[in-house]
């Protein structure tokens, strides 16, 4: 039986790192249980460092697995609830009554989301665990996301991105690389290009659609403290004293915002402001663009 720890995150704690009383939510998967212990981390960063621990039990094919790990678990801490997603609804409901016959709360995560589907739809659910994680179209997708990224990734192939779907500017420290990497990961191809005083941006990103173009803000502030912490020692900062100063960085910030207005770019202010946030308003806006185009050139077509 495989039971997995997960790594600290606000709100949930590592189990060698707990006393007794702190209480467990057990995810159990008949898959990886990835997508339970998303929603598990999600509510726990409501509360403070460390209010719960968190444990799973992925690969779940009979209920004996879950009897098991429950009468083991059960000697460590009484206070507990389970958080699951199996697929099987036979499964699903002897999970259900296991938990019932313990006085466990617990949460069924896929059953109602896959009856509303059903009715949605008017058809059965297949039933089959870990389809998410298929190797499919969509996961080669992401993987060719992945390796045009590291090709493209701080202006490196710049003379080429052609093939980008998102090209990403700003100066240093704007958060271009995760985002690019969040993006890609995503399925998207993404070029990001940096940008800075005295240096002329490559020809290419004038040959781009402006719907693709993305530029990065954010505060000489949030930027100045970014890099000082970047440069470390004195000797660091004695040696590129301009990188981290403020009046230089507000030069960069105006430069930088001129180009992104001469080439259309969709401005995204990036701080004190999560990678996936960001991530969010960039895809957002290019559905929707792309959704105005499609419906224009359908309209143009009749």
């Amino acid at each position: 039986m495989s039971v997995i720890s997960i790594e600290r995150i606000k709100g949930a704690i590592m189990p060698d790192s707990f006393d007794e009383t702190t209480p467990i939510v057990h995810v159990i998967s008949d898959s990886l249980g990835d997508t339970a212990c998303e929603v598990v981390l999600a509510a726990a960063g409501q509360f403070d460092e460390g209010s719960i621990r968190i444990s799973r039990l992925p690969k779940v094919s009979h209920i004996s697995q879950v009897t098991s790990y429950l009468d083991m678990q059960s000697k460590k801490c009484a206070n507990s609830a389970v958080f699951h997603t199996i697929v099987n609804t036979d499964l699903r409901h002897a999970v259900m009554d296991e938990c019932v016959n313990r006085n466990i709360p617990s949460v069924d995560l896929m059953g109602p989301a896959t009856c509303i589907i059903s009715q949605l739809t008017g058809k059965e659910p297949h039933g089959i665990p870990g389809t998410i994680h298929r190797t499919d179209q969509r996961y080669f997708k992401r993987i060719e996301a992945m390796e045009y990224f590291v090709e493209h990734d701080d202006g490196r192939g710049a003379d080429d991105i052609r093939d980008a779907d998102i090209v990403l500017l700003g100066i240093s420290r704007t958060s271009k690389t995760p985002l690019s990497m969040y993006l890609a990961f995503q399925g998207y191809r993404v070029a990001n290009i940096p940008l800075a005083l005295e240096m002329e941006p490559p020809q290419s990103i004038f040959e781009v659609d402006p719907m693709r173009l993305f530029g990065l803000l954010s505060t000489t502030d949030v930027i100045a403290d970014i890099r000082d912490r970047r440069l470390g020692d004195d000797y660091s900062r004695a040696w590129a004293s301009s990188y981290s100063d403020p009046e230089s960085i507000t030069r960069e910030m105006e430069e930088a915002h001129k180009l992104m207005k001469r080439l259309g770019c969709f401005v995204i202010r990036t701080d004190r402001k999560a990678i996936e946030e960001s991530a969010a308003e960039i895809i957002d806006h290019l559905e929707t663009v792309q959704a105005a185009r499609a419906a224009r050139a359908r309209k143009n077509s009749k």
